[in-house]
C-alpha cells in the first residue's frame, strides 16, 4: 500500500510543479496548439495554448513508478516494466504527431499511414514481449485467453500456440489502436480526458490492489476465485502513478487550460488502458469502466457511418459527442462536469460488476 501512496505522490507533485515550468519552456519556443477550422468557433481562442503537455505525464508516470518501487525496496516487476514501454512508445508517436502540427502551423500532424505504422510498431513488439517473462509459477504477464473479468477459457491458442500468437498481436492491437483513438477524440475540451482518465486509472487501482490481495500466487491455499495476474501489485503501482500525474496535471489543464496534453499524452493514456485491461485479464470490463471514452468514439463512429450511408446527413450536429453539445449551446465547463459524471458512473458500475462477479466464488 505504501508504495501506491508513494507513486501517486511522486507522480502528482511533478505534474503540479513540473507542468508550470514546460509551459513557459514551450511559451518561449512558440510551441502553441492550432485548431482545425471547422470545429467550433469557440475554440479559435484556444489557439496559441501551449500543447505536447503529455510529456510532462509521461515523464511523472515513469518517475512515480520507478521511485515507488525503489523507495519502498520493491523492484519493478515486468508487467509495470511493460506497460512503461507501450506508455512511452505510444507517447513518442503523438510527439512527432504533435511536434509536425507546430513545426508545420496546421491542425493535422502525421499522416494517417505513418501514424498507423508508428502504433503497429510499438503495438506488435509489445504483444510479443507481453507472452514472454514468465515468472517462478510459469505465469506470464498477458494470456493468449479472451477475458471479461478475468479469463474466459476462450483461448486463441486453441488452434496451436503459433496460430495463439499471431491471434493474440491482432486482438492487442486491436485493442491499443482502439483506445487510442478514444481516449484522443475525447481530448476534446479542457480537462474532459484528463478527468475521465482520473477515475479509470483509480478503478484500476482498486481492481490490481484487489486482485493482489486475492492472487493465486500470493495465497497460501489458492482458493478458486483467486486472480492469476502475474503482477498485481506493480501494476497497482503503475496505475497510481497514472492516476497521481493525471490529478497533478489537471490543476493546469482545467477550463480555461493553460496547456493541452495533445497526442503525446491522449495516445499514451489510450494505449495504458488498453495495457492495464490486458494485463488485469479485464478485456470486455475494461469496455464498461472506460465507458465514457467508448461512447465518445461511438459517436464519431455512428456519425461517419450514417453520413455514408445516408447521402450527406448527419445524427449529431457534430462528432465526437462533446462537440454536438457544444452547438447546441452548452458552456464547455458544464459539458465537461457532466462527462466527468458520467464517467463516474461507469468506473462505479464497472467496479460493482468487477466485485460481484468475485462474491460469486465466496
Amino acid at each position: 500500500m505504501i508504495s501506491i501512496l508513494v507513486s501517486a505522490a511522486i507522480a502528482m507533485v511533478i505534474t503540479l510543479l513540473g507542468t508550470p515550468l514546460f509551459i513557459r519552456l514551450l511559451v518561449r519556443q512558440n510551441y502553441g496548439q492550432y485548431i482545425r477550422e471547422d470545429g467550433p468557433t469557440t475554440h479559435m481562442t484556444k489557439r496559441g495554448t501551449p500543447t505536447m503537455g503529455g510529456v510532462v505525464i509521461i515523464v511523472a508516470v515513469v518517475v512515480g513508478y520507478l521511485l515507488g518501487n525503489v523507495l519502498t525496496g520493491k523492484a519493478p516487476d515486468a508487467s509495470g516494466l511493460l506497460m512503461l514501454y507501450l506508455i512511452v512508445g505510444l507517447g513518442l508517436i503523438g510527439f512527432l504527431d504533435d511536434y509536425i502540427k507546430i513545426s508545420r502551423e496546421r491542425s493535422l500532424g502525421l499522416n494517417p499511414l505513418g501514424k498507423m505504422i508508428g502504433q503497429a510498431a510499438v503495438g506488435i513488439t509489445w504483444a510479443i514481449l507481453a507472452l514472454q517473462f514468465p515468472n517462478q509459477n510459469l505465469r506470464r504477464p498477458a494470456s493468449t485467453q479472451i477475458s471479461v473479468v478475468r479469463d474466459t477459457g476462450i483461448d486463441l491458442a486453441h488452434w496451436g500456440i503459433g496460430i495463439g500468437i499471431v491471434l493474440f498481436v491482432i486482438w492487442a492491437n486491436f485493442l491499443i489502436t482502439a483506445w487510442s483513438n478514444a481516449v484522443n477524440l475525447t481530448d476534446g475540451l479542457d480537462g474532459l480526458a484528463t478527468g475521465a482518465s482520473i477515475f479509470v486509472f483509480l478503478a484500476y487501482t482498486l481492481i490490481t490492489f484487489f486482485q493482489s490481495s486475492q492472487s493465486c500466487q500470493y495465497l497460501a491455499e489458492p482458493t478458486l476465485g483467486c486472480y492469476e495476474v502475474r503482477d498485481p501489485r506493480d501494476l497497482a503501482i503503475l496505475c497510481a502513478a497514472i492516476a497521481g500525474a493525471c490529478f497533478g496535471f489537471l490543476w493546469w489543464n482545467a477550463s480555461p487550460a493553460q496547456i493541452f496534453m495533445g497526442d503525446t499524452g491522449s495516445l499514451a493514456l489510450g494505449g495504458a488502458v488498453a495495457g492495464i485491461t490486458i494485463l488485469t485479464r479485464t478485456e470486455f470490463l475494461g469496455v464498461l469502466i472506460g465507458g465514457l471514452f467508448v461512447v465518445v468514439v461511438m459517436s464519431s463512429v455512428l456519425q461517419i457511418g450514417f453520413f455514408k450511408l445516408t447521402g450527406g446527413r448527419r445524427i449529431f450536429l457534430m462528432a465526437p459527442l462533446h462537440h454536438h453539445f457544444e452547438l447546441k449551446g452548452w458552456g464547455e465547463v458544464t459539458i465537461v462536469i457532466r462527462f466527468w459524471l458520467i464517467a463516474g458512473l461507469f468506473v462505479a458500475l464497472g467496479a460493482g460488476v468487477f466485485y460481484a462477479e468475485w462474491l460469486t466464488f465466496s
